[in-house]
């Protein structure tokens, strides 16, 4: 849509319709003042809920006069249109900005900032509800369009979120000595085309090549910079209470899953205790099976809903139990006491890439060659390995039908 710039500037002249919207801003220092963030939001999930379309910012929408953007605040309202996407509209909205030059009609160069909004395949919340476009405005969904909107979506999302590009990530994100891993000697020459073909690359509605979700997860070297929240966050406490003044050690791990995964591993095993027996011979107990927690944290990557943006992976350790939080209620049709018996994937791509990924984990004594396992085995030995451990059965739990919450219970310290 509007591919050269010239073709952009013609159809600013005749003005905004359902796919263009123009908007000037104003500024309180360094930071943009007008429009209001809340108002962006409605805009950008109503195109959204419509059509592609696409966003000029620098442009007066009533006189078309081209002000463009003071080249001080580009990166400043950059920023500020990605928190926006990424902050107020649910799921995060992945879109393209762009910084574009053109000369006003004083032959003056100026510069606009110009985003591209594809039609999603979710239904879009911003902060004022759910909206979509008519013409050159937006307007608030009654409840039997917003119905039959969600059904619509429902059927047509062919494509999961975790194969969804993310128009915010340039191509060259993906790092070929992360991505390299999963070439094997049957793989494509091409870099483009194995990328292609194994869908760490995608093409949006205009053909143009971005990494997917599962592209970023997996071969850039900080998803979080992309997808808000992508990480584990890692706390130990001193006692059984969730309190930081008892807190012990805490740490963000970002990077690539299986980065964080390993990450996250070492984390446990340095907090946790480990208890010796003599019997006659010196026997060590650690305070968690750590086959279970690797799986744990496997699992809370792998199946987490990564279009809830609000919310990370969290690891909390106590001196009585270890606490995983994932993001996102139980997939398709499985429940809490179903969990141990069936195997559904929330996000099949990630999962698959996982499956190639070797594990490289010096401490883990597991017979795992790959992090993860297609069988279907991890929650069994989450709950089996914990228990022998502990006598105490692990409890999966849902908080508010939107986070799932799995607590291990710490093997007691021999009397």
């Amino acid at each position: 849509m509007f591919d050269t710039t010239d073709e952009l500037l013609r159809q600013i002249r005749l003005g905004e319709d359902s796919s263009l919207e123009l908007k000037n801003l104003r500024y309180r220092g360094t930071l943009v003042a007008e429009p209001r963030r809340d108002d962006i939001a409605d805009e950008f999930a109503a195109m959204a809920n419509s059509a592609t379309g696409v966003f000029v910012f620098g442009i007066d929408d009533k006189t078309k006069t081209i002000d463009g953007i003071p080249t001080d605040k580009l990166d400043a309202v950059e920023t500020w249109i990605r928190e926006i996407c990424n902050d107020l509209i649910k799921p995060q909205l992945f879109c393209r900005i762009r910084k574009i030059p053109v000369t006003d009609e004083g032959n003056a160069e100026r510069v606009l900032i110009r985003v591209d909004i594809p039609r999603s395949l979710f239904v879009h919340k911003s902060p004022s509800g759910y909206f979509h476009r008519i013409g050159s405005s937006k307007r608030e969904m009654e409840p039997d369009v917003l119905a039959r909107l969600f059904q619509q979506r429902s059927q047509a999302r062919l494509i999961r979120f975790d194969e969804q590009v993310v128009m915010t990530a340039p191509e060259n994100a993906l790092n070929k000595t992360l991505w390299g891993k999963f070439k094997t000697p049957l793989s494509p020459d091409d870099d483009a085309e194995f990328l292609l073909k194994l869908k760490l690359l995608s093409y949006d509605g205009d053909g143009g090549i971005f990494p997917t979700v599962s592209g970023v997860l997996m071969a850039a070297e900080k998803p979080h910079e992309f997808i808000t929240n992508a990480f584990i966050q890692a706390v130990a406490y001193r006692g059984e209470e969730r309190n930081a003044a008892y807190q012990l050690d805490a740490k963000d791990i970002v990077g690539t899953l299986d980065t964080q995964i390993a990450a996250a591993y070492q984390f446990v095993e340095r907090n946790m205790q480990i208890y010796a027996v003599k019997e006659p011979a010196r026997r060590d107990i650690p305070q968690f099976a750590m086959n279970a927690v690797f799986e744990a944290l496997v699992n809370a990557v792998a199946h987490r809903d990564y279009s809830i943006q609000s919310s990370k992976v969290r690891l909390h350790l106590f001196a009585d139990r270890l606490e995983v939080f994932s993001p996102g209620t139980i997939t398709n049709t499985m429940t809490l006491d179903s969990l141990p018996l069936r195997q559904s994937a929330r996000n099949e791509l990630l999962a698959s890439l996982l499956a190639r990924c070797p594990l490289d984990i010096g401490s883990y004594t597991g017979k795992r060659e790959f992090l993860m396992d297609k069988r279907g085995e991890g929650v069994p030995i989450i709950l089996s390995e914990s228990e022998k451990l502990s006598g105490r059965r692990p409890e999966y739990r849902l908080i508010d039908n939107a986070e799932l919450l799995l607590t291990i219970f710490a093997a007691k310290p021999p009397q």
